[in-house]
């Protein structure tokens, strides 16, 4: 109880600090909100399930909504680098009525090449303004790896030709807050799978400063904007696992909360695509599932307004929320085998919760590191 209401006192505290930016909108959010047919109800309703994603009290709640009608003070610079555009693909199918979409149109989105009708020369001035009139006060958002090969010069950006290291560089110098939207940003994603020609790498090896990983291909759109949403009611980034990754979103296997974890205890699996095991819902472990190896909130939140994932549409989780996860997880259609986790192949065929569910528990690397690896400061 202590450690909640010195949270809250925080998130007030961070409130107030946001308060002084503040300037009167032609248009209040209500408005905005009512005039798009979105009830206050909803948006009550939209911050309960945000704060219940943060494992906050309900109480809570009320500083949820505070930090959405603020949203707008707080300048946000997004970046693309060497990625696909599916991260902001995501972020923009919300769910309906578009609560998370308006919050996010609220927050000052000052440069993302993607959603801002400026181009050219015009681009890179609303950049260099929004770098010097925000400095040490905007949020930094970056989606794709970072080519360092050659100095950069696989990925030119913009009018002038900056090399995406550079850019990112420059951007991070001044930034209140990194956030690595992405598994290529966090992690340098496929683009640096071997033998990584260009030299991708993960935001966080190339900036002297801390980063929050959102790994993912894409992640969630909860999980984008509940961690800018975090950022902006207290002021610093979320507790994080040895990855960096925010714990609330990534602090639990995808196989822990899988809809198909029955199956999996009663030792019933899919042994081939189309077979019977395959219509009937079984585990999908023997034909490459690597849920007991990724960390997500996949099955929880599902994608497309919570109506699928993959797992739930029949093919195994690819662990794509994990570093390396292009060289490491592959072959996507076949069991690791004792590559990370010793005697699952041995148990698969016959057991699931006894043998097979206590080993996965008990030598699962994130759990056995994360006791000796400490986190960035929060």
């Amino acid at each position: 109880m202590d450690t909640h209401a010195a949270l809250y006192k925080q998130g007030q505290e961070r409130l107030d600090y946001l308060r002084q930016f503040a300037q009167r909108q032609p248009v209040s959010l209500e408005e905005k909100m009512t005039n798009s047919g979105i009830t206050r109800r909803d948006f009550i309703k939209w911050t309960a399930s945000v704060t219940a994603m943060f494992a906050l009290p309900l109480p809570f709640s009320t500083l949820v909504a505070e930090a959405a009608e603020l949203a707008d003070r707080v300048p946000l610079i997004w970046l693309h680098l060497a990625e696909c555009t599916g991260c902001s693909e995501s972020l923009i199918r919300s769910d309906s009525p578009n609560l998370d979409t308006l919050i996010f149109d609220h927050i000052s989105l000052e440069y993302h090449e993607t959603l801002m009708a400026a181009a050219g020369w015009q681009a890179e001035e609303n950049l260099e303004h929004a770098l010097e009139t925000y400095k040490g006060r905007y949020l930094l958002a970056v989606e794709g790896a970072v080519p360092t090969a050659n100095n950069g010069t696989f990925l030119t950006v913009g009018c002038k030709g900056h090399t995406g290291l550079h850019i990112v560089k420059e951007a991070a110098e001044n930034a209140a807050a990194i956030i690595s939207v992405g598994t290529c940003a966090a992690f340098g994603g496929i683009q640096a799978a071997a033998p990584n020609p260009t030299g991708a790498k993960g935001v966080y090896e190339v900036v002297d400063k801390p980063v929050i990983n959102l790994g993912g291909c894409p992640p969630s759109e909860k999980n984008i904007v509940g961690t800018l949403m975090y950022y902006i009611m207290f002021g610093k980034l979320p507790a994080l696992d040895m990855f960096n990754r925010p714990k609330w979103a990534y602090g639990a296997r995808v196989h822990d909360n899988c809809e198909r974890r029955g199956r999996f205890d009663a030792g019933e699996f899919v042994e081939e695509f189309g077979d019977q095991g395959a219509k009937d819902g079984y585990c999908l472990y023997k034909v490459g599932c690597k849920g007991p190896y990724t960390y997500n909130n996949c099955p929880t939140e599902r994608f497309n307004h919570h109506t699928s994932w993959p797992v739930l549409a029949g093919h195994g989780c690819m662990g794509c929320s994990e570093p390396n996860f292009w060289d490491d997880m592959a072959d996507f259609e076949k069991p690791l085998g004792r590559q990370l986790l010793h005697g699952v192949d041995a148990t698969a065929d016959t057991i699931g919760a006894v043998i097979l569910g206590a080993t996965v528990v008990g030598i699962g690397a994130h759990a056995v590191a994360s006791v000796f690896v400490k986190p960035l400061e929060e």
